[in-house]
């Protein structure tokens, strides 16, 4: 027969201390918060614009609002549409109104109050094509209207030289190339709200400046 040792409590309590530690770090509490997210579908005209709540286990979705949209389009709701790429804050395509306050998703941290909705919009004074995605047709018309590109004050035939460019022109660029036509800046202004068909916008305006 085989020899059973029996281990008691009282002779080795700190075994019995850091077996209990595990057995309860290994059960986790869920973290519940609510998140209001703006839903419209043109497909459907008789349901209004509205916002539709989603409770998310912040222990099992990563820190960025733009992973709590990813995480319900993925487990939740198949139909929410957004539109994102990089989730570096490079593309823009990810941008949105996020508690009052136009941003991207990707690099929006997840307020951590529990006791407190997160509410979520397109980009305000804008068409809407679907849920989170604004129509950003204006705002690419406008951008394409300055001739965004850089041109040279004398006439050039291309093809005759390389055009050089020294290391202060350069930099006479920096603070004006870094746009990503998120379209957040336009959007934020009054004035572009009430007048997009005469101000082009800052965002545009930058591009121009350049």
């Amino acid at each position: 027969m085989r020899n059973i040792l029996l281990i008691n409590s009282r002779h080795y309590p700190s075994l019995f201390s850091f077996r209990t530690a595990v057995s309860a770090a290994s059960v986790q509490t869920s973290n519940i918060k609510a998140f209001e997210v703006y839903r419209y579908n043109p497909e459907t005209p008789e349901v209004k614009p509205h916002l539709q709540k989603y409770d998310i286990d912040l222990n099992k979705c990563g820190p960025m609002v733009l992973d709590v949209l990813i995480k319900i389009k993925n487990e939740i709701d198949p139909t929410l549409t957004f539109r994102r790429s990089c989730r570096e804050g490079i593309c823009g395509s990810c941008s949105m109104n996020i508690n009052g306050e136009n941003t991207l998703a990707c690099i929006c941290h997840i307020d951590k109050n529990s006791n407190k909705s997160t509410k979520i919009y397109p980009l305000p004074h804008m068409y809407v094509v679907k849920d989170l995605v604004p129509d950003m047709t204006l705002f690419y018309q406008q951008y394409g209207s300055v001739q965004p590109w850089l041109q040279k004050n004398k006439p050039l035939n291309l093809g005759e030289k390389e055009m050089y460019q020294t290391i202060e022109e350069r930099a006479s660029l920096d603070g004006l190339y870094e746009c990503i036509l998120c379209a957040c800046c336009s959007t934020s202004c009054p004035s572009y709200w009430w007048n997009p068909d005469k101000y082009l916008g800052p965002a545009a305006l930058l591009q121009s400046y350049r």
